[in-house]
């Protein structure tokens, strides 16, 4: 993928404008002495927002509630916001390519956590059935980026950026710590949660008709899929032989629940479920949340939770 057009021109908006910043008022955090934290996507900045909770950090999320990953370009606001960071949090996959950019454009260096460098990475990969993105028609793989969908993941991040953090504020070690080690526990709860629902389930199959942006977690549990588009496939209509390939899956295994991820628009899964008998539900990914969700406090460790019950009747 091919960096976005329009960053060197705001890579120069930024140049002249931080030269202004330098004289503009200083925020809250700044004048509390509180570390600048800026994400690109949720779960880094829930993360982010877990491990610092009672201090003064100031934490920012780029990808505002609502909006699509696939089709996020920095504002030259954005960029502003990751040159003052004091750490810039983002993910370092496919739709992290503008990246390079930005960082290589800055001028000064911004510490960084990169949450792939984390964890045992997988390449994406077709299954059966599965529409292959046009622009990968070469066959050459690329990484699966979703890597915080699996909770054990999760936890090696959290641990990953809590070391981070009390290298970058020492002052507030002892707070990063705490509470680092206090949701490290939840997550594991959450990890044993989806662990007891596998270990109980009369399948191991899911089906997602919509990318599928859970590899990790189907790996962690040991579960196979069937899905229309790999998971940072920028398709949004599934061909026909797609969906019939779904359908008669769905169909020959009797699977109860036909699965979508947040802001998609459900036309894939509601047409196999009419075809089927099937039940279309939400599992929710957490890259991103609506503005309502986002409003009402949602986070990792809840949406994920919320995907327990919708697991145990896909796996019935």
């Amino acid at each position: 993928m091919k960096l976005k057009p329009l960053i060197p021109i705001l890579l120069a908006i930024v140049l002249a404008l931080s030269l202004l910043s330098a004289c503009a008022p200083q925020t809250a955090a700044a004048e509390n002495g509180g570390i600048s934290i800026v994400s690109t996507i949720f779960p880094s900045y829930d993360f982010a927002r877990e491990i610092t909770a009672g201090t003064d950090a100031d934490i920012t999320l780029l990808l505002q509630p609502g909006e699509e990953v696939h089709s996020f370009d920095p504002t030259s606001q954005d960029i502003i916001r990751i040159q003052n960071a004091d750490l810039f949090l983002y993910v370092g996959g496919e739709n992290d390519t503008w990246v390079t950019g930005v960082l290589s454009g800055l001028d000064k260096s911004v510490n960084t956590f990169r949450m792939m460098d984390f964890v045992t990475l997988y390449e994406e990969e077709l299954v059966a059935g599965m529409q292959p993105e046009n622009e990968d028609a070469s066959g050459e793989q690329e990484w699966d980026e979703h890597v915080w969908t699996a909770p054990v993941n999760a936890i090696s991040i959290v641990k990953a950026m809590t070391a981070e953090l009390i290298t970058l504020d020492p002052d507030n070690a002892i707070a990063y710590q705490a509470n680092s080690d206090a949701y490290v526990q939840k997550l594991q709860a959450l990890d044993q949660s989806f662990r007891d629902v596998v270990d109980a389930a009369s399948r191991k199959t899911f089906v997602f008709a919509d990318r599928f942006a859970v590899r990790y977690f189907a790996e962690e549990f040991g579960l196979s899929y069937y899905a229309a588009f790999p998971g940072c496939s920028a398709e949004t209509e599934a061909s026909s032989a797609t969906v019939a390939s779904l359908i008669d899956h769905v169909k020959a295994e009797n699977i109860p629940v036909v699965f979508y991820i947040e802001m998609s628009n459900q036309q894939m899964a509601n047409t196999i479920a009419e075809s089927t008998g099937a039940k279309p539900m939400l599992f929710h990914t957490s890259h991103n949340v609506t503005k309502a969700e986002f409003e009402s406090g949602a986070t990792y460790l809840s949406l994920m939770q919320n995907n327990l019950p919708a697991l145990k009747a896909a796996l019935s």
